[in-house]
């Protein structure tokens, strides 16, 4: 008798090979591009710089003995001026020795701007402090270096004295401003941004000089961000008057600057 035929058995599902298995999972880890170890991603501006500036000192309270000295210059200067008849030759900056201002306070000053937009005077205890004074002046960067390329510039800010004044005259808000005797338009007191904090943060090593602050590689409208630093002395006539001297280090050469402020 012959045998029955066997039934075939069920076809076991084909399993892909080691091979193409790896490269179905390589192909699906690589569909997300990556940039490289580093570099920020494509379309990306490059990270800030991490702002480090400090804050200013704090200045302690006046003790006993400062008031009675300001009591006996207050009363010392309503003294009549007695002008000499000793004909012996002034100096220009009277009461500077050796680079420095007798009396004065030293200070850091930072004029910084786009050649053909407006220029910032930042005035800081140390470079690396936070502002403690931010002036925006309507005058173009450009020309204001260039003027001080050509001799001496002297900038007076003055605004309108109010009765029982009590604010520090550094703190005035806005103030009508003259270069080099002429109505030149007005300064504005204003708080730093981000921008500012940033160029603070880039000359925080520089206490000293003047150059080009590089840009991120976009396109620069108003002309290369640039920067002239200084120390400055910060002379306190009254709480109605202070100025500002730019000083150099080579004596009476090069460019220079004096700002007053004033109150009238």
């Amino acid at each position: 008798m012959a045998d029955s035929p066997q039934s075939p058995s069920p076809p076991t599902p084909l399993q892909p090979s080691s091979a193409s298995a790896s490269e179905d999972r390589q192909s699906t880890s690589t569909s997300t591009p990556t940039s490289p170890a580093g570099e920020s991603p494509v379309g990306e501006s490059p990270p800030r710089p991490v702002i480090s500036l400090h804050q200013p000192t704090q200045k302690k309270p006046s003790s006993k003995s400062a008031k009675i000295f300001r009591r006996f210059r207050a009363v010392f200067r309503s003294f009549p001026i007695i002008t000499p008849t000793c004909k012996i030759p002034v100096s220009l900056h009277p009461g500077r020795i050796d680079g420095h201002i007798h009396g004065g306070t030293r200070m850091t000053g930072t004029l910084f701007g786009h050649r053909k937009s407006r220029i910032n005077l930042a005035i800081q205890e140390n470079p690396s402090s936070l502002p403690i004074l931010l002036l925006e002046l309507t005058i173009p960067t450009g020309k204001l270096l260039q003027d001080m390329g050509m001799g001496l510039v002297r900038i007076a800010l003055e605004c309108e004295k109010k009765p029982n004044e009590k604010m520090k005259i550094i703190d005035e808000p806005i103030w009508t401003m003259y270069c080099n005797g002429r109505k030149s338009g007005y300064g504005v007191k204003r708080e730093p941004t981000d921008e500012d904090l940033i160029v603070m943060q880039i000359l925080h090593v520089i206490s000293m000089g003047a150059g080009v602050i590089p840009d991120d590689g976009g396109e620069q409208p108003d002309g290369e961000l640039t920067y002239m630093r200084a120390h400055f002395e910060r002379v306190s006539g009254s709480k109605d008057s202070e100025t500002y001297y730019m000083m150099n280090p080579d004596g009476n050469n090069g460019p220079e600057l004096t700002i007053f402020f004033v109150r009238i």
